[in-house]
C-alpha cells in the first residue's frame, strides 16, 4: 500500500480574525478596564503595572532646592576643612578658636552629607528624596539648637549669629515642606 499523504495544513489567520483576537484577549484578561480604571495593552503591562503610577510627581522647585542644598553643604564643608579660623570668625564674630580639629571634623561630616545630597539630586526614587530632605531638616534643627545653646552660654550676640539662626529656621521650614509634598499621595486624574 502506498503511504498516505497527510492533508495540507490549514493556517488559521488569527491575527486578522477579529473575533478570535477579542476572545484571546478576554481569556488573557487584557484590553478591559481593571479596578483602577486602567486599560492594559498586554499581560506583561498588567502584571508589572503602569510605570506612570510609580513616577514621583515632584513639587515645584524641589530640584532647585536640592541643588542649592548640595552647593551649600559642599561650600561650608570645604570652608570648614580648608579655612576653619575664618568660618568660626564669620559665625562667632571675633571669638578665638582654641582648636581647629572640631571644626575640621564638622567639615568632614558636612562633606559626607553633601555627597548624599548630590546623589539625591539625580534620583527619581521618592524614598531617597524624602530621606535626604529629612536628613537636611534634622541637621538644620540640631544646628539651630546648638547655636542657640552656645549663645545662652557665652552671651555673644551678633548680627551674623542672628542671620545664621534665621536662615536655619527658614531651611528647616523649606526642607519639611518638600518632605511632606514628596510624600503626598498623588491625586487620581
Amino acid at each position: 500500500m502506498a503511504a498516505k499523504q497527510p492533508p495540507p495544513l490549514m493556517k488559521k489567520h488569527s491575527q486578522t480574525d477579529l473575533v478570535s483576537r477579542l476572545k484571546t484577549r478576554k481569556i488573557l484578561g487584557v484590553g478591559g478596564e481593571d479596578d483602577d480604571g486602567e486599560v492594559h495593552r498586554s499581560k506583561i503591562s498588567q502584571v508589572l503595572g503602569n510605570e506612570i503610577k510609580f513616577a514621583v510627581r515632584e513639587p515645584l522647585g524641589l530640584r532647585v532646592w536640592q541643588f542649592v542644598s548640595a552647593v551649600l553643604f559642599s561650600g561650608i564643608a570645604i570652608m570648614a576643612l580648608a579655612f576653619p579660623d575664618q568660618l568660626y570668625d564669620a559665625v562667632f564674630d571675633g571669638a578665638q578658636v582654641t582648636s581647629k580639629t572640631p571644626i575640621r571634623l564638622y567639615g568632614g561630616a558636612l562633606l559626607s552629607i553633601s555627597l548624599i545630597m548630590w546623589n539625591a539630586l539625580y534620583t527619581a526614587e521618592k524614598v531617597i528624596i524624602r530621606w535626604t530632605l529629612l536628613t537636611e531638616a534634622c541637621y538644620f534643627s540640631v544646628q539651630f539648637l546648638v547655636v542657640t545653646a552656645t549663645l545662652a552660654e557665652t552671651g555673644l550676640v551678633s548680627q551674623g549669629i542672628l542671620l545664621l539662626l534665621a536662615s536655619r529656621l527658614l531651611f528647616v521650614a523649606v526642607s519639611v515642606y518638600y518632605y511632606y509634598q514628596v510624600g503626598r499621595k498623588p491625586k487620581k486624574v
